[in-house]
């Protein structure tokens, strides 16, 4: 197979672009680099387009591999034929490899092997040739009676060879290829209860749809009814279309052995190619499906990760709890500790005043700007308590309920450990609620992305996938925003392209013992942190008080000297850019030319309009051009809503059939897809992503089941 021909014209790109990026990627060059600074190579792929691409890579290179070994497999048997290596050639899945070698994989004892043995090929040859002069078929099978080979009668040899045909239909490549095409097109997927009570799986008590047709999301529910024991779940299709098609290659009218061979391809197929078509196809299904479910996973956790930080803030963070009480950390701007802390504001303890004194002092000692409250257990109890507190106080403050999903499996993990080794595991997951409303970003690398459950279905998932890909969008999303090479922690680091984990903790270790980096040339100087690795990770390293302003951004330090020489012939100098006075270096590049500039410092024109970007704002984040996050003063109850009310809210979570929103009232909301908006969607991602700011109108509310319905179609006013 020419791998870089089939890439480029299933991305719809150049072959140079295909093959540029491959001989990067062979090359040992990360995604995260190779989407930044190999533009020119690339034709300016991005980093989501370039994970796909090596996906498809792999997966290309597995099935020409597999190709090779069933090609030497057939050659070893002396099997191979001209039709058979051009099949092989041609084949374009694993699957349609894999059926072209079923007749020559090594079978276990089956009923057609044990008539083989017995010496009734010729016979079934014979029976399958199905000539018009032929004698009839028990004639013909009572010259194969044979005690010693335990063939006693004309009618066991006749079934024998029976079995024999059944299974050479059955290994039929093309037949089964044609089958899978049309029973997916035309088969249902169906589940029926097996349980009187079928709890969340009521709806699949008596369900079927085309499988054509079906959501992912409901070939994962169903699949897991079904791996509980709730529901029994099939494939539904014609069977007389179905063996029609099995007779249409295998069947020839006008034979006195046809009617033997109609009934070996009737067995055929209930047994063996019917049975093994459902297998893949429901395979195919949850595929799909969890490729789907791992992209939606990827795009949350993308826009999650993305999330704009509160920086520069004093943060109190409050992990609510009932029994145990809440747990409280306050945190600096820079994130570090500086108090922590247990009350008992809620049920069973309601020790209120007592609370309030102690936040309350708190927030005076440490002039605490915002405060950050988790959304699990007593979280709306919590957030009644301090929206009261900020009324009785009268000050600026102003909170948000952050996501505490992963906070206890980081606040256990070795990691926190080594991080607080003072602290309780509970007033850890304190501070990382404070420090995630300041920096999402920072705080989430250090737990699995899969823990943070920002998908659905995610523990249904193939796990090494699911972790590969999350993997790829953390990574992508810490370097794209850039990592503080004097700040940053162990994990953080790790995440940088072209940094493992030994090189990341030989960085910090550098760090403590030689004080802050001064350049990012010092980190030559690093354990282990070889040529190769520098190359990768520096220009995504930030030095900001470097006295070279280029370490503070996104410029690699290859192209330190072409930055310098475009802006001495556009009339600026690197002390220009330290001010901020570089402003008008974009319009005087357009007007001196960006090609004959880019010509003129050595680089390609991509490279120099990064270079430019960077330079007229050294040290710019990307999330901070995206709207701030919404912080609340004030709380309600799901009792206080009523149909029609209009409220602002967060998207905190988009699933196939809609978006979750916060409102304010712990119990996030459903917007379903068909209340998006007016237009046609496929999917609600296409209209909303999270972290969404909007605006949503309530349609009803279920307090006992907790439950409220939104839309974000504007009501029609009379």
């Amino acid at each position: 197979m020419n791998i870089p021909a089939v890439l480029a014209q299933e991305f719809n790109l150049r072959p140079q672009q295909v093959e540029n990026t491959l001989k990067l990627i062979d090359d040992g060059n990360t995604i995260p680099f190779i989407a930044r600074y190999r533009k020119e190579m690339t034709g300016s792929l991005d980093d989501q387009v370039l994970r796909e691409l090596y996906e498809r890579l792999g997966y290309l290179r597995n099935l020409d591999e597999q190709r090779e070994k069933v090609r030497a497999a057939i050659e070893e048997q002396g099997a191979m034929t001209d039709e058979l290596a051009a099949a092989l050639d041609a084949a374009a899945t694993l699957a349609e490899i894999e059926d072209i070698y079923r007749p020559y994989r090594p079978k276990r004892k089956t009923r057609a092997s044990v008539a083989k043995e017995k010496g009734l090929q010729p016979l079934a040859d014979t029976i399958y040739a199905q000539q018009p002069e032929s004698p009839g078929p028990l004639e013909m099978a009572a010259g194969y009676i044979d005690d010693e080979k335990g063939v006693a009668t004309a009618e066991e040899a006749l079934q024998g060879a029976q079995d024999i045909i059944a299974e050479m239909i059955s290994d039929d490549a093309g037949i089964r290829r044609r089958l899978r095409v049309v029973c997916m097109a035309n088969g249902e997927l169906v589940s029926k209860g097996s349980k009187d009570d079928l709890g969340v799986y009521e709806m699949y008590a008596e369900f079927r749809e085309p499988l054509n047709r079906i959501a992912g999301h409901r070939v994962l529910a169903v699949n897991r009814g079904e791996r509980e024991e709730f529901l029994k779940v099939s494939i539904e299709f014609d069977r007389i279309k179905g063996i029609n098609i099995v007779y249409s290659d295998h069947v020839k009218e006008g034979s006195p052995c046809t009617q033997v061979v109609r009934a070996a391809a009737e067995d055929a197929y209930d047994r063996l190619i019917f049975p093994s078509i459902e297998r893949e196809l429901r395979n195919t299904l949850t595929e799909k499906a969890s490729e789907d479910a791992i992209k939606l996973f990827s795009v949350n956790l993308r826009h999650l990760l993305m999330q704009p930080p509160v920086r520069g803030r004093v943060a109190l963070g409050l992990d609510p709890g009932y029994r145990t009480g809440c747990k409280v950390a306050v945190v600096d701007e820079t994130g570090k500790v500086l108090n922590t802390g247990v009350i008992y504001p809620v049920p069973p303890h309601n020790k209120i005043a007592e609370a309030k004194e102690i936040v309350s002092r708190l927030i005076k000692k440490h002039e605490v700007e915002v405060i950050a409250i988790g959304n699990g257990t007593a979280s709306h109890e919590t957030e009644v308590f301090v929206a009261e507190l900020i009324r009785e106080m009268d000050t600026n403050l102003s909170y948000m309920v952050v996501s505490e999903a992963g906070a206890s499996v980081y606040s256990a993990s070795k990691l926190a450990a080594e991080e607080f080794p003072d602290y309780d595991v509970s007033l850890r997951s304190a501070v990382s609620i404070a420090r995630r409303l300041q920096d999402p970003l920072a705080e989430l690398v250090k737990i699995d992305p899969k823990a943070i459950g920002v998908g659905q279905y995610q523990h249904d998932m193939p796990q090494n996938r699911l972790s590969e890909a999350l993997d790829g969008v953390v990574e992508d999303c810490v370097n794209s925003v850039g990592v503080d090479l004097n700040t940053a922690s162990v994990p953080l680091l790790t995440r940088v392209s072209g940094v493992n984990s030994a090189i990341a903790k030989n960085i910090v270790a550098y760090r403590e013992e030689n004080g802050v980096f001064s350049s990012r040339d010092q980190l030559k100087k690093v354990s282990k942190l070889g040529p190769k690795a520098f190359e990768q990770c520096a220009g995504f390293l930030r030095v900001p008080d470097s006295k070279d302003v280029l370490d503070n951004t996104a410029v690699h330090p290859e192209s330190y000297d072409a930055a310098v020489k475009l802006l001495s012939l556009c009339g600026f100098t690197p002390e220009d850019v330290r001010n901020g006075d570089v402003g008008e270096l974009p319009r005087k590049a357009e007007e001196m030319g960006v090609e004959r500039l880019a010509a003129e410092v050595g680089v390609g024109e991509p490279t120099l309009r990064d270079i430019i970007s960077e330079l007229t704002r050294p040290g710019r984040d990307p999330r901070d051009e995206l709207p701030p996050p919404m912080l609340r003063t004030d709380v309600m109850g799901i009792e206080d809503l009523k149909p029609g009310m209009e409220l602002d809210g967060t998207v905190r979570n988009v699933v196939d059939f809609g978006a979750f929103v916060d409102i304010g009232v712990h119990q996030d909301g459903l917007v379903h897809i068909s209340q998006i908006t007016n237009r046609y969607i496929r999917h609600p991602s296409e209209a909303v992503k999270l972290g969404d700011i909007v605006k949503v109108w309530v349609l009803g509310v279920d307090a006992e089941k907790k439950r409220i319905s939104l839309t974000m179609k504007p009501p029609k006013r009379d």
